[in-house]
């Protein structure tokens, strides 16, 4: 997964993802949600990253 000007590239199905685009899903492993988000491929469903949001 690189990330490149706001875009993301998908490990499982190869597509490229503008931030944008990506599907914002619940964290993991006890993270504050209001301060992370994880984003997902909207292709295939998969992880991409997990991006801090909070300040």
């Amino acid at each position: 997964m690189t990330e490149t000007d706001d875009s993301f590239d998908c490990d499982s199905c190869g597509e490229t993802v503008p931030f944008d685009e990506a599907r914002r899903t619940k964290t993991v492993g006890g993270l504050d949600p209001t301060k992370w988000q994880t984003l997902c491929c909207p292709s295939c469903g998969s992880r991409l990253k997990t991006v801090f949001v909070g300040e």
